[in-house]
């Protein structure tokens, strides 16, 4: 087993960048400021890779602290950007399961903590089971005034309140686990989406806004799920590796597909036109990493730009 790594102080961290990295750092104040808010472990551990030299552990020629910098304050801009509409994706989602079931089934709390108002098939029970035991903490959580408000005022909580309290993740298996009828309903207000596609589209929304939630590294996360092949790849021409698109699945670029289709219009412009911005200012301050090697850590295909070009249909 390798020996831990010694304890360097931040000083010490700065002369080793420069002298067993050879990265240069104009301002070692500066450079130590950065270490002590950030930490070297999330700095370097997490953003050092497109800087190194292929297959060694030496870095690009000339590459500088900064630049590192930079790529780790655009990776958390992007946190910021696709979080704000992950929660608009969320809070809408959550809006519509709320309204079609309290349609079909009424106000009461002891609706939906019923299995049998859900798809109780044998393969969905187990996740019925979860997700009412979540719903039965949510009620009687005392961390939101309102749903204490509406527990002690009325003795009943209605789903419109729960809603907002649960987990993107309960809400996307909310979504998998209602009856049909409520499913298909839900689905009529993304024009274009089937029932399949819209689970599929939750799933990977769910581990993007956790690791947006958890600061984890953003532009190159990748998740398990992926989502169903749409119109989108095969307009904007997307190389694939056999019969698998290898951009638009389960990388970021694979979000900004789901949010072209579950997004308004209006919100999917200006949300683009916005990650052209922060994409463009890092490419400026970059000159140790292309352009091309960035959109290809994030899973976005040259073209990136033209998906609002493209009809949702076939």
């Amino acid at each position: 087993m390798a020996a831990s790594k010694s304890f360097l102080t931040f000083s010490q961290q700065v002369e080793s960048l420069k002298n067993e990295k050879n990265i240069e750092i104009s301002d070692p104040k500066y450079a130590e400021d950065i270490l002590q808010r950030i930490g070297y472990f999330s700095l370097m551990g997490g953003y050092k890779q497109l800087f190194r030299i292929p297959f060694t552990k030496k870095y690009k020629s000339g590459t500088t602290f900064d630049e590192i910098v930079a790529l780790y304050q655009f990776d958390a801009d992007l946190r910021e950007l696709f979080l704000k509409y992950l929660l608009q994706i969320e809070r809408h989602i959550g809006n519509l399961i709320a309204y079609y079931f309290i349609e079909a089934h009424g106000i009461s709390q002891n609706e939906y903590m019923n299995p049998n108002n859900y798809n109780n098939i044998s393969r969905n029970r187990n996740t019925i089971g979860g997700l009412i035991k979540k719903l039965y903490g949510a009620v009687n959580s005392t961390e939101h005034g309102y749903v204490n408000y509406h527990r002690t005022q009325y003795g009943n909580v209605p789903l419109w309140v729960t809603t907002n309290v649960l987990t993107f993740g309960s809400l996307s298996k909310m979504y998998n686990v209602l009856p049909q009828s409520l499913r298909s309903k839900i689905c009529r207000h993304f024009p274009n989406v089937n029932q399949r596609q819209l689970e599929r589209y939750l799933s990977v929304l769910t581990k993007y806004r956790n690791a947006c939630a958890h600061g984890d590294r953003l532009f190159t996360y990748k998740t398990v799920d992926q989502i169903l092949d749409t119109p989108l790849h095969t307009k904007m021409k997307i190389p694939q590796k056999g019969n698998q698109y290898i951009y638009g699945k389960q990388d970021l670029f694979a979000v900004v597909i789901t949010f072209r289709y579950l997004l308004p219009k209006e919100d999917f412009s200006v949300f683009k036109r916005n990650l052209i911005l922060k994409t463009g200012y890092l490419n400026k301050r970059l000159t140790h990493i292309t352009e091309s090697e960035l959109l290809e850590q994030m899973g976005f295909p040259d073209n990136w730009k033209n998906i609002a070009r493209y009809r949702l249909t076939s």
